[in-house]
């Protein structure tokens, strides 16, 4: 328990062994996805199931934590996994190198407390949300691109991102991928996303269901949109 020592300020030791026997999917290994792994793991939630079919390139250095120059070309999954291992070796990461999509989500999911979202695909992220619902699992989402981000937390039901993303029968593209992604956006977007998983796992705090946290780092705004 020593471990977590620091952590027994803000978290009680049962909501600490609590964490320690909760399951959480984290779908992507990219810039969100690493940071949003290795504070989990930190933190102490026991099993953490990562999935990416994508390698790292010589792009991802500039933002993404588990990427560097010895590990260009390997599976970011396995690789995720790697780090956690010399991180925390007492909980037990599930490495699954494949895209999700919607003839494996609901296999992929089922079992787990808390699905987080770390995609840069719109439709990827509609289908978590959708598989997540049918599994009723809730779900974190988080999207990042420049000097923005926001987050939200899914319930089965809520179907928020039909809001954020509304289809409009023109090709789609995220952010992520129109602004680019600097360093310090992932760590931010990747804690707040952190933050209100281990509120659901230890059912305490108020969450980011049925409104959305917007960041503007550029104008450091910080602004939530209620949906209710």
């Amino acid at each position: 328990m020593k471990r977590y020592l620091r952590n027994m300020k803000a978290l009680s030791a049962e909501e600490i062994k609590l964490l320690n026997k909760s399951k959480v999917c984290v779908v992507g290994c990219g810039g969100l996805g690493g940071y949003i792994v290795e504070m989990l793991g930190r933190i102490g939630v026991g099993f953490i199931t990562v999935i990416d079919g994508d390698i790292f390139d010589e792009t991802n250095l500039n933002r993404q934590l588990v990427c560097h120059t010895k590990n260009i070309g390997l599976s970011k999954s396995e690789e995720t996994k790697k780090r956690m291992e010399l991180v925390n070796p007492h909980i037990l990461v599930k490495a699954l190198n494949i895209m999700i999509d919607e003839s494996n989500s609901k296999s992929i999911l089922r079992g787990h407390d808390v699905i987080v979202d770390a995609l840069d695909s719109i439709e990827s992220r509609r289908i978590i949300q959708n598989s997540s619902a049918e599994l009723n699992i809730p779900m974190v989402h988080g999207a990042i691109g420049g000097f923005y981000g926001q987050v939200t937390t899914i319930f089965p039901q809520d179907n928020t991102l039909n809001f954020l993303y509304p289809k409009n029968g023109r090709a789609e593209e995220g952010i992520e991928k129109k602004l680019g992604n600097p360093s310090f956006i992932p760590p931010l977007v990747a804690s707040i996303e952190v933050a209100e998983v281990i509120k659901i796992l230890i059912n305490r705090g108020q969450l980011l269901r049925r409104k959305i946290l917007f960041v503007d780092l550029l104008e450091n705004n910080f602004d939530i949109i209620y949906l209710d």
